[in-house]
């Protein structure tokens, strides 16, 4: 096999997907080679409390186990893994993907219902062109659906709402075939539950209405039941096939007349339990945004992994381009929206990097990777002032930790908002519960750079750019942070007497002593000889 391997898994609340595809660099694009499905009903049986049960985890295991027996036959050299519903709200979520990392070597990010919507909407685009012209896409999973507008570019919504077919079977399937009542039930809920979603479609679609892209299981076993029910053939493959609402409502009453056995017989054995709910969700969005038809997209979240992971190694532009900033884009649009004052969330970013910068390989070994983060946390750190000052370090963190942001994992936001936590006030402590929920060597990414944000904190203590740059050299025990006025003239002042409030932690964690020196001559950011050549303080 030629080219490199690379293998995206979807640990759903229904089913683990896995893709496994052969990344052309030349081209770029990419082939999928193989394709595998487990459905191990995740979000089945869930403990009063959300636990994922045992007997789920389990059968999750065995999956994941055999999948990486697959990866390594197939030599891939990548896996890209992430876990959505069921295990971002399960309280021992955690616990799945650490006995994951243990028995099988493959790590899974959690990621937001955002985030996943995100990531099928780069899945469609890389089985569909969508001409520049306004699509909605619906995925509907097992414990969520998640809806798109897009045109090709920047997506203009984007929505995850806690309706899924394992998730709704659950809650109100209780008869075979559904009573009336049951099924009224459902259809009460899915109403109530997506009517944010809606309505904040309907302004933004106008009077035009788009085109409808499903993608997902369900999606997939409504319109195959109808070709099989219409023609007796179902087109393989399914991709671009099309269907209309009245069709799918149709498929809806069929299944609802149908007891389980009569369902085994008209869709795949283990979708039969499920199957109705799924279709009702779709049924029901169509109706609410008058959407006459569907087509079936077969590419969805494994494909937009992969897409992502060609974005983030430079292997894709052109129509991607936009994609390839959407960190960037989604941390100054949660800036924005909180109302950060910008010009100084940047000048604290700029000097915390520098720093970072300054002191890599010194004081810590972390790359770019992390850089990244450390860059989100200082931007991010004041926004808690949108509540209150008062305490707004810990608004902070909870704003960050529940903003959504794009492009990244659910424990790359924990980050984020732990920097953004620990800029001012109590050091990082484990008895703090989000600090206690980050791995250790988050936890030590944490401890590391908080010190030096604290520095860049107090660097622009008027919040009026007055430090232009900063120089650091370490020898023996002293750290000199030389620091270039912005003008000539301004000695700073305020900016030393913060330095002397901030440092207690710098110097309690890496025991060193810290010594400023004001130099009203133009600065060269920069690391001197003397900071690669002087002692190396004990951390």
């Amino acid at each position: 096999m030629g080219g490199q391997v690379l293998a995206a898994i979807d640990v759903g609340t229904n089913s683990i997907h896995m893709v496994v595809a052969q990344i052309n660099h030349q081209l770029p694009s990419f082939t999928i080679v193989s394709t595998e499905k487990e459905t191990v009903r995740l979000g089945e049986g869930r403990s009063d409390k959300g636990h994922l049960n045992q007997a789920a985890i389990d059968r999750a295991l065995a999956a994941l186990s055999r999948f990486r027996q697959v990866c390594d036959t197939l030599g891939a050299t990548e896996i890209v893994a992430v876990a959505t519903s069921a295990s971002r709200e399960a309280p021992n979520g955690q616990e799945l993907i650490d006995r994951v990392a243990q028995r099988t070597g493959i790590k899974v990010d959690l990621i937001s219902g955002q985030e996943e919507a995100r990531l099928i909407y780069l899945g469609v685009l890389s089985a569909m062109e969508l001409n520049h012209q306004s699509h909605l896409i619906i995925d509907i999973g097992g414990g969520s659906t998640e809806l798109v507008l897009g045109d090709g570019h920047a997506p203009s919504y984007l929505s995850s709402s806690k309706v899924g077919a394992v998730r709704l079977t659950e809650m109100f399937v209780h008869s075979d075939p559904i009573s009336n009542y049951d099924f009224h039930q459902l259809q009460s809920y899915i109403q109530g539950i997506i009517e944010r979603p809606i309505e904040d479609l309907k302004p933004l679609l106008g009077k035009k209405i788009p085109p409808l892209i499903g993608c997902s299981g369900t999606i997939e076993a409504v319109l195959s039941l109808f070709a099989k029910e219409t023609t007796g053939i179902i087109p393989n493959p399914l991709q671009g096939y099309t269907i209309s609402f009245e069709a799918v409502s149709g498929m809806v009453q069929l299944l609802r007349r149908s007891n389980l056995a009569e369902r085994i017989l008209l869709v795949k054995e283990k979708r039969a339990e499920i199957v109705l709910a799924g279709a009702t969700i779709l049924q029901e969005v169509m109706r609410g945004l008058q959407l006459p038809r569907i087509t079936y997209c077969q590419a969805a979240l494994r494909e937009g992994l992969i897409v992502d992971w060609m974005i983030k190694h430079g292997l894709i532009q052109d129509r991607w381009r936009y994609q390839s900033s959407v960190r960037e884009r989604s941390v100054l649009k949660l800036a924005h929206k909180y109302k950060a004052n910008l010009p100084y969330s940047k000048q604290v970013a700029k000097l915390c990097l520098s720093l970072f910068d300054q002191t890599q390989g010194i004081l810590h070994r972390w790359g770019q990777e992390e850089r990244q983060l450390v860059w989100a946390g200082a931007l991010l750190h004041n926004v808690g002032h949108f509540i209150s000052h008062s305490e707004h370090h810990k608004h902070s963190y909870y704003l960050i930790r529940y903003g959504e942001l794009l492009g990244y994992t659910e424990s790359e936001i924990e980050v984020i908002a732990n920097l953004a936590r620990y800029h001012r006030r109590s050091e990082p402590k484990r008895k703090h519960e989000h600090y206690r929920r980050l791995h250790e060597s988050q936890q030590l990414l944490i401890d590391q750079i908080c010190p030096l944000l604290r520095l860049a904190v107090a660097l622009d203590r008027r919040q009026i750019g007055a430090i232009s740059d900063v120089k650091v050299t370490i020898d023996r025990s002293i750290f000199t942070l030389r620091i270039f006025p912005s003008h000539p003239e301004d000695p700073c002042t305020l900016e030393l007497w913060s330095l002397e409030y901030k440092k207690e932690l710098f110097e309690k964690y890496y025991n060193l002593t810290l010594a400023v020196v004001v130099d009203p001559s133009c600065g060269v950011t920069g690391v001197e000889s003397s900071l690669r050549s002087g002692l190396r303080p004990s951390v």
